[in-house]
């Protein structure tokens, strides 16, 4: 499985221990049903946002534990309510993602980049604090570098959708930066290609590459498969970053993918990070550890 807005982050894949699959599950459909509800159908923008609140109070009484509504109880709210006791999960973190797909219907462009980061800090990185938390990894080190990944694989995900969310009047490149390089907010919504679009693409992907960079050393925080896991989204991530480069940053116009003939580069990018690291002090070894 794979989370689609989020498609370079693979789901209780087969190198995720076999004991957190049921879990890891549990948070993806709790995560996906959310996010559908915030963008498929034909509903109205009043209709989705009730729709989410119903789910939020579904989510506030497995948390109290009380049974949920039956519209969600066997597809989402029965299996999280196991996986939200039995490994004591933080419902703030899966309540904030209910308000990221909240905003998503309240709000369609960003002033800034701390804005959007913002914005990332609940659509994104409650994802991977929640993974941190079901291997039991609670360092502060650990959950900063976390976020940088997350935020940077949600970055990815609007450079490499511009001519997604462009038609659904969505602009995620934030005002400062279209400013600096003499575009409006139009522009992107109509996928409108010219050099400094593409200018903008290329400081944009600069950005949440420097993010992914940040938080890469997670890798070796994180134990046995499950930490060769994060190497490849990591290695998912760049590998977008890099087919966008590679097409001149044109991703107004065409949208990138990843594709089985890129699993032998993302095997390689991986191997390379362990090796990478191998050279750490012990005193950066010890300050991981804790």
């Amino acid at each position: 499985m794979s989370i689609e807005h989020y498609e370079n982050f693979p789901v209780a894949s087969w190198l995720c221990p076999r004991s957190l699959r049921p879990a890891v599950a549990a948070i993806y459909h709790f995560a996906r049903t959310a996010d559908d509800l915030a963008d498929e159908g034909e509903r109205s923008s009043a209709g989705r946002q009730a729709d989410l609140q119903a789910y939020r109070e579904d989510l506030l009484s497995i948390a109290a534990g009380r049974q949920p509504s039956p519209r969600w109880a066997a597809a989402v709210f029965t299996p999280l309510a196991a996986v939200l006791h039995s490994y004591r999960l933080p419902v703030a973190l899966l309540n904030d993602l209910i308000c990221a797909f909240e905003q998503d219907l309240q709000k369609s462009s960003y002033r800034d980049r701390p804005e959007l980061l913002d914005y990332c800090s609940r659509s994104a990185n409650p994802i991977g604090r929640l993974l941190l938390h079901l291997y039991g990894i609670h360092a502060p080190l650990a959950l900063q570098r976390s976020d940088a990944i997350c935020s940077s694989l949600q970055l990815i995900n609007f450079w490499q959708d511009f001519s997604r969310d462009g038609p659904i009047g969505r602009v995620y490149a934030p005002q400062t930066d279209l400013q600096s390089r003499g575009l409006s907010g139009a522009a992107l919504l109509s996928c409108q290609d010219s050099p400094a679009a593409r200018a903008l693409i290329a400081d944009l992907c600069a950005w949440a590459e420097q993010l992914m960079r940040e938080g890469a050393p997670l890798v070796h925080q994180i134990p046995g498969r499950a930490g060769w896991e994060l190497r490849l989204v990591v290695q998912g991530g760049l590998r977008i970053l890099a087919k966008i480069k590679a097409m001149h940053y044109a991703s107004l116009i065409q949208r990138p993918t990843l594709t089985p003939m890129d699993a032998p580069i993302l095997l390689w990018g991986a191997l390379r990070m362990s090796k990478q690291y191998t050279t750490r002090t012990s005193s950066q070894q010890q300050e991981e550890s804790l």
